[in-house]
């Protein structure tokens, strides 16, 4: 599933607000300094229709740099560089301040995004990730969105901030490198920053006539019930402008299976006197909001299988298949069979394809890291 691109130079003025987290913990390399060296990043690509914010949080919260317009670029800089850490975390503190500059400077029709830069290590005010998550729900009925931008290594709490960022309406990254940060912050600058759509949830709807069991390859955090997809009140991820998400299945055709089908009882295909034999693989189901809006759409299209097989799949699939397997090598995932880094290689090998970037071919090297580490 992939959102639609939005040229930048037509996006709508931007009011954003930086959260940094200058505590004691963000003092390593891979903390601070990186985020002073990669928010310049966003900010030079932001024109004279945006505006930034800029909230500190230690041990005490503080409004840095009021909503400055990005016609005066060099007293944004010059916050960002000024910035040192030290003392403990006060992130819920830090929050609703953010908000409260953001809501104050919120432009209708605009992007109004807070984008929390921190390693998640909050432990002073509100620090259970219940009451941050309860927190970030009530704030986003106010219309401004959240991203969160991980940094560092050692006491980097990733799920607490992919929580924030889910509650928040927004996005998650992880951000280790510079090169990364070019990748979140300018090469994918419209998915971080423009969601085209929210509470986006995907059903899909097996055959047990060609579909004997199946398993969604990761995404526990995500799963909801089947009954939930129709209901507008329960929360679900959000798509930004030309942001890609893929989801594999494993399936076992329903000739394969020792036993009966596992079919969903609300499964239209069960309804054999209403839908009659069916030579349809399975229905996709996709329900989103618009990003202001509260009632969902539902886009369905039925899906074929035409009896392809993977040799004649695109690079896009195919790489997407390495990188799910790595996963589950990684995880030691009682499903893996006899899948190996060996296996995984061959895979992504193949289907580097245009990598202009060289994102692909670093992650072969990551796995061939995790190899010799295994050996």
């Amino acid at each position: 599933l992939k959102g639609k691109a939005i040229d930048l130079d037509k996006k709508p003025p931007t009011n954003l607000v930086f959260l940094i987290d200058v505590s004691g913990s963000m003092q390593t390399p891979d903390k601070l300094p990186l985020l002073k060296a990669a928010f310049p990043l966003l900010v030079e690509k932001l024109g004279e229709n945006d505006r930034v914010a800029i909230v500190v949080y230690a041990g005490r919260e503080g409004l840095l740099l009021q909503s400055t317009s990005c016609d005066h670029k060099r007293e944004i800089l010059s916050s960002l560089e000024n910035l040192q850490a030290g003392g403990s975390t006060n992130g819920a503190a830090g929050i609703k301040l953010a908000y409260e500059v953001a809501i104050a400077n919120f432009i209708k029709g605009g992007i109004n995004r807070v984008i929390l830069a921190t390693d998640g290590d909050f432990n002073v005010g509100v620090t259970s990730d219940a009451e941050l998550t309860t927190l970030i729900e009530k704030q986003r009925e106010s219309g401004v969105f959240l991203s969160v931008l991980g940094f560092g290594q050692g006491n980097l709490k990733d799920a607490k901030m992919e929580a924030l960022a889910d509650k928040g309406n927004g996005n998650y990254h992880y951000i280790d490198r510079f090169k990364e940060a070019q990748k979140v912050l300018v090469e994918e600058m419209g998915g971080t920053l423009i969601t085209i759509a929210k509470d986006v949830k995907i059903q899909v709807d097996f055959n047990p006539g060609k579909v004997g069991a199946f398993r969604l390859v990761g995404y526990e955090n995500r799963i909801m019930a089947h009954q939930h997809f129709a209901d507008d009140t329960k929360d679900a991820g959000e798509i930004g402008a030309g942001h890609s998400v893929v989801a594999f299945y494993e399936l076992i055709p329903a000739n394969k299976l020792d036993g009966d089908a596992l079919v969903a009882e609300s499964s239209r295909y069960t309804q054999a006197k209403q839908v009659g034999p069916s030579d349809e693989l399975m229905t996709v189901k996709l329900r989103y909001k618009q990003p202001d809006g509260d009632k969902s759409s539902l886009i369905e299209r039925p899906i074929k299988d035409t009896g392809k097989s993977y040799a004649d799949a695109g690079n896009e699939f195919k790489f997407a298949a390495s990188v799910a397997s790595f996963g589950m090598l990684l995880r030691d995932s009682p499903s893996k069979g006899s899948l190996n880094y060996g296996a995984v290689l061959e895979l992504a090998q193949s289907a580097i394809g245009n990598d202009p970037s060289g994102y692909r071919k670093e992650f072969v090297e990551l796995v061939k890291k995790a190899q010799s580490l295994q050996r």
